[in-house]
């Protein structure tokens, strides 16, 4: 079980750091999103009624938000005050230890899912969903010290909440790869098209794009690779295959070699079926390599069928091995009894999106499972993935570009932060931030804006001069073109972008972008115009009633003051500011609790040491007065006079002692106490 201690800490500390990280970029998006003011405002999502209890609205929708109106807060100012108490809590987490904590992160999952339920479709993404899968898996993993008294200690139900994870790490990646074939995109045969039409590419990606087209195809057969065959690894009895690593461990020498050889067969597999199903030839006069597909998408069906349900027996083995191996470790104890029965739970409804890979694999399977899965559903503890599942963009990246005028004369183009719009502009790193309306846009420019009602509602609050709305295209507003006066006409255009390629010479062009015009993507509009009227009436976007005044109540006060502290900075730069505190603090904590002289952890003031359990320290004193009533024993012995062992040493043969030498050692008083001392 040592080997599950350190794994677990990096883990949680990693969680708590990802915590940190969406919390911040979503509280300094909050009032442009969710705002009164904001382009979908929180309070027209939930409708509060007055039959139903908050607890009876919590079963349907569920977010700690509908107990607002018993606190006196409006619904905005909910929003902000949950999404800063999760900032706090999981900076607090990240900083401490004893923070991360199984009821720690059950907060943080609450929090998190109580403001995606409000999110609407800037937070229906599959990372926010696998946030909240994964953030749940965190309560089972983390350890229950608050409640406990600051036990930590590693547990016999470790590995069993341990294989959780592995079993969702297989399924993301193993789903992501198979959705790519199954989709019968043909562009996902190459690179080519990636770096430049993903959502919010990054200076970087002008830079891969340039790689040979070679190279490209064979990144593509690496990606198959690792996301197909590779995650059956994670379930392999062998940790180093798991790690993924050619490295020995401390065993016998023949079951060393046997491993050994057991992984390189493995490796050598994946290898030779690399070569065999993506036909990859070395071309040394051209250096290059060349590859093409060599199965179709039959082929592929076929085997898709072939493997979805011994993937779920795989799984349901190597579960049933995890929990076997704890119990004859540890013995079936009431707490590793919890444990199996919640990860066999929780392994039972994760089949149901697993199998949607697969048709008639998901009919095969136990209707209990799909009506559990139904019953939580709700609560995202399990979701489907796919990344990536189609290429877009293939023959120019779409973009819609949004101009503003005040005469209808002379037209400026409103630029944003993250996305492509400026040809000449560098796009600025943006991880681990998540801006949601330039990935928005990005969507929003593969189909017609009748799609994207929210685009209206963006339209109407620049018309307004909402300076919430505005932070969000630039969080400095100054480099907002009409920070001084709103514009009073609006349109939009929708473009085609490539990326530029180096010159003849080798040097680099001025621009990042080279455009072309397509169509025009929203008409013009202004305020009063009657469609411009009709469409904001018809999405639900139009104000019926004003909202609440704002509260003048000690949290209402706080929640604006934290406001104005913030606005105006960069959530990357905040964010990775937050990030470098934390890792600082943590970084003094450990030197502060290392011995200079062992270089090992000092003991704790409580007496613990790191990994030490009470059991330890109890044994420990117990041997420690055992010793100190023998030194005891020993010292009434000595005063007695009692002849120590090998007092007779300084007796010669005959019996008589040997004379001292006086210049060899001075002579001392004979003192009882001298004798006790020695």
């Amino acid at each position: 079980m040592g080997h599950i201690a350190l794994p677990r800490r990096l883990f949680l500390w990693s969680m708590a750091a990802i915590y940190m990280s969406a919390f911040v970029s979503l509280y300094m998006q909050i009032p442009g999103l969710y705002g009164n003011d904001g382009l979908l405002p929180a309070r027209k999502q939930l409708r509060y009624s007055g039959d139903k209890s908050p607890w009876e609205q919590f079963l349907g929708s569920p977010t700690v938000l509908w107990w607002s109106p018993q606190l006196g807060l409006a619904t905005h100012t909910s929003v902000e005050l949950l999404c800063a108490a999760g900032v706090a809590l999981s900076l607090a987490a990240t900083l401490l230890e004893p923070l991360r904590d199984s009821l720690v992160f059950f907060c943080l999952w609450l929090l998190y899912m109580s403001l995606q339920q409000v999110g609407q479709v800037f937070l229906y993404f599959q990372w926010d969903s696998l946030l909240l899968e994964t953030g749940f898996l965190c309560i089972l993993v983390a350890p229950l010290g608050l409640l406990r008294g600051g036990c930590r200690a590693v547990r016999e139900h470790d590995r069993i909440t341990f294989w959780l994870l592995r079993w969702l790490l297989f399924r993301l990646m193993f789903a992501s790869g198979v959705v790519k074939l199954t989709s019968r995109c043909p562009t996902w045969w190459a690179l080519t098209y990636h770096y430049e039409t993903q959502c919010i590419p990054t200076s970087l990606a002008w830079f891969a794009h340039q790689l040979p087209v070679w190279w490209q195809k064979l990144s593509v057969v690496g990606t198959f690779v690792i996301e197909i065959p590779v995650p059956f690894l994670f379930f392999s009895p062998l940790r180093r295959l798991r790690l993924g690593a050619f490295y020995l461990q401390p065993r016998s020498k023949l079951g060393s070699w046997l491993c050994y050889l057991v992984e390189l067969a493995v490796w050598a597999g994946l290898v030779y079926g690399a070569i065999v199903c993506f036909d990859l030839r070395l071309d040394w006069a051209k250096k290059s390599v060349s590859s093409r597909t060599v199965f179709t998408f039959h082929h592929f069906n076929q085997f898709l069928k072939r493997v979805t349900i011994p993937c779920i027996w795989l799984g349901v083995l190597s579960l049933t091995w995890e929990m076997i191996s704890a119990m004859f470790r540890f013995g079936a104890t009431l707490q590793w009894t919890v444990i199996c029965v919640a990860a066999a739970a929780m392994f039972t409804i994760s089949l149901v999106p697993f199998t949607h890979l697969e048709h008639e694999s998901g009919t095969r399977l136990w209707p209990g499972a799909r009506q559990a899965y139904e019953a939580v559903d709700r609560f995202h503890l399990v979701n489907s993935y796919g990344l990536f599942r189609r290429m877009t963009g293939v023959g120019g990246r779409p973009e819609v570009v949004i101009e503003g005028s005040l005469d209808q004369v002379t037209w400026t183009e409103i630029d944003f932060m993250y996305k492509p719009g400026n040809v000449s502009t560098a796009l600025p790193l943006v991880t681990p931030h998540q801006p949601r309306l330039d990935w928005q846009m990005w969507f929003a420019a593969l189909g017609d804006h009748t799609q994207s009602p929210w685009f209206t509602g963006l339209m109407y609050r620049l018309l307004q001069g909402k300076s919430d709305v505005e932070e969000l295209l630039q969080p400095d507003v100054s480099e907002y073109p009409f920070h001084a006066q709103p514009p009073a006409y609006l349109r939009a255009h929708r473009y085609k972008y490539w990326f530029t390629a180096p010159k003849e010479d080798g040097s680099y062009p001025m621009r990042w972008w080279k455009r072309v015009y397509v169509e025009e993507f929203y008409p013009t509009v202004h305020l009063g115009d009657p469609l411009f009227e009709a469409m904001l009436l018809q999405h639900g976007l139009k104000d019926k009633s004003p909202p609440r005044p704002a509260s003048n109540a000690t949290v209402p006060r706080a929640v604006r003051w934290l406001r104005s502290q913030v606005r105006g900075h960069s959530a990357p730069v905040l964010i990775w500011s937050l990030f470098a505190c934390s890792a600082a603090l943590c970084l003094l904590q450990v030197l502060r609790h290392t011995d200079p002289h062992t270089g090992g952890r000092k003991e704790s003031p409580a007496g613990l040491k790191s990994g030490e359990t009470d059991k330890d320290v109890t044994s420990g004193a117990a041997e420690k007065e055992e010793e100190e009533e023998e030194e005891e024993e020993e010292e009434e012995d000595v005063d007695k006079g009692e002849p120590e062992e090998g007092a007779d040493e300084d007796k010669n043969d005959t019996g008589e002692e040997e004379p001292i030498d006086d210049e060899d050692e001075p002579k001392q008083k004979d003192d009882p106490g001298m004798r006790k001392r020695k």
